[in-house]
C-alpha cells in the first residue's frame, strides 16, 4: 500500500514540475518582448521567481525523492532499459530545470533578451516528457 501512495505523490509532483518547465519558458518569451524596467517586466520577474520557487523546485524535490523511493522498494527495476532511459531524460529534465534557473537570474538583471532561445528551451520538457511517459506507460524496450 505504501508504494501506491508513494507512486501517487510521484505523479502529483511531477504534474506540477511540469507544468513550470512548461509555462517558465514561456514567460521568459514576454518578459524578453517588454522594456527593460517597465513594470510590466518587474511583474514578469515576480511571477518567474515565485513559479520557480515556491512551485518548481519542491516539485522537483518531491519527484526525486518519491522516484528514487520507489526504486529503492523496487530494485529491480534498476535492470530495465526503459528504466534507464526514463532515468536519463529525468537528469536531463533537471539539467533543463537550472538552465531555467540562469535565465530567469539573467532576466532579473536585465541582463538577457534572447527571445528566440527562450522559444526553443520552451519545447525541451515536452520532447523529454514524452520519452519519460512512454518510458514509463509502454516499457518499449
Amino acid at each position: 500500500m505504501a508504494y501506491e501512495w508513494i507512486k501517487a505523490l510521484h505523479i502529483i509532483s511531477v504534474i506540477a514540475w511540469m507544468a513550470g518547465l512548461l509555462y517558465l519558458p514561456r514567460l521568459y518569451v514576454y518578459h524578453a518582448m517588454v522594456e527593460a524596467g517597465s513594470m510590466r517586466a518587474e511583474t514578469f520577474k515576480l511571477m518567474e521567481r515565485r513559479l520557480l520557487k515556491a512551485i518548481m523546485n519542491p516539485a522537483m524535490t518531491a519527484s526525486w525523492v518519491f522516484g528514487l523511493s520507489m526504486l529503492y522498494m523496487n530494485p529491480v527495476l534498476f535492470s530495465e532499459i526503459w528504466m534507464i532511459i526514463k532515468i536519463g531524460c529525468v537528469i536531463a529534465m533537471t539539467a533543463a530545470h537550472m538552465v531555467f534557473g540562469k535565465m530567469r537570474k539573467e532576466l532579473e538583471q536585465d541582463k538577457a533578451r534572447r527571445n528566440g532561445i527562450y522559444r526553443m528551451w520552451n519545447e525541451v520538457p515536452t520532447i523529454l516528457m514524452i520519452i519519460i511517459v512512454i518510458m514509463a506507460v509502454v516499457e518499449p524496450i
